[in-house]
């Protein structure tokens, strides 16, 4: 199936063909089912045409090669566009393909009754970021769904891909170097469904030059992984900023390494954390508590706060950058 529009046609053509329409624009979402499709279209089509986006990349920006981060493909509501199309005598279904970075430009420069953004179409939150500042200036409506059909579709979807996950990228045993157990931490952040941001752990124990990897961990979101996609993040409902800890759905993933290593038991006397983020303010007081030696982290995060409070608590804080 062709699509009807291209953004490489229209960004130096005319923008009448699609402006003409008065559509609602479903902007190009991550994956959703053929029943989630139709629910969206009984919802907007009465009210005039659809314009579907489709991302030309088959994962959302940011997130290549996880599959809870697919992007929708045409195979799964092509059958029911031609449906639709075939019996609607008034309003159509048209789809549009283009390459996510030029969601902005598509808000700017396009004009549409109302956006429809598919909860979790994106990396980091939606309000901080250059399309969001595009619709609120030109005024247009918009509105976050869910991309699923319910909280049983939603559960389902999430034991489906985290298998997939666990295929992909199982539980390594054995001794590493540093840089190969960042490198797993930032493995075991590709669990995460926090499209915010994805943090992983390594927790190891020094082992010749090496260290010998006890467990890992992620930023899990609660109470299950896809609750956010499907009840809408919380830090894009209360539009708080990037590092606000009031805000957010996720279990940061020194906490979920504590709590595992409590249930192992592992001791953590003379452990090592790695992580791709330095601790938040919260962890690292939680951090301070423990019998963890040293952390080894990746990017900053808060002004350093970590570093202060956890080297003030006697433990040794680096950053290596692989």
């Amino acid at each position: 199936m062709q699509p009807d529009f291209t953004w490489g046609d229209l960004a130096f053509g005319s923008k009448k063909p699609v402006n003409s329409l008065k559509a609602t624009f479903i902007a190009a979402p991550r994956e959703l089912s053929a029943a989630r499709f139709k629910e969206l279209v009984k919802q907007f089509l009465p009210q005039g045409n659809i314009v579907l986006g489709l991302a030309l990349e088959p994962y959302i920006n940011g997130f290549d090669g996880q599959p809870q981060f697919r992007t929708l493909q045409i195979a799964t509501v092509e059958s029911i566009i031609r449906k639709v199309n075939a019996i609607s005598p008034q309003h159509k279904i048209y789809t549009f393909t283009y390459a996510q970075r030029d969601s902005r430009y598509i808000f700017e420069k396009l004009t549409f009754a109302r956006v429809v953004l598919v909860n979790g179409s994106w990396q980091y939150s939606f309000h901080t970021q250059a399309p969001y500042y595009a619709l609120v200036n030109r005024g247009t409506p918009y509105q976050m769904v869910s991309p699923f059909v319910g909280e049983d579709e939603a559960r389902a979807y999430e034991a489906g891909v985290v298998a997939e996950i666990e295929a992909a990228h199982p539980f390594k045993r054995g001794t590493f170097s540093e840089v190969e157990m960042l490198g797993l931490a930032q493995e075991a952040s590709m669990y995460s469904f926090d499209y915010a941001f994805q943090t992983g752990v390594a927790l190891g124990k020094k082992s010749g030059d090496n260290y010998r990897l006890l467990l890992w961990a992620y930023n899990r979101v609660v109470p299950y992984q896809t609750y956010a996609l499907h009840h809408g993040a919380s830090r894009e409902k209360h539009f708080s900023p990037p590092n606000d800890l009031n805000h957010y759905d996720a279990v940061h993933a020194e906490v979920e390494a504590i709590v595992s290593a409590g249930k192992a038991p592992i001791n953590l006397q003379g452990a090592t954390l790695f992580i791709n983020l330095l601790p938040c303010p919260s962890c690292a007081r939680m951090l301070a508590e423990t019998d963890i030696a040293e952390i080894v982290y990746t990017m900053d995060h808060s002004d350093g706060y970590a570093v202060h409070m956890l080297e003030a608590a006697g433990k040794t804080v680096r950053r290596v950058v692989p």
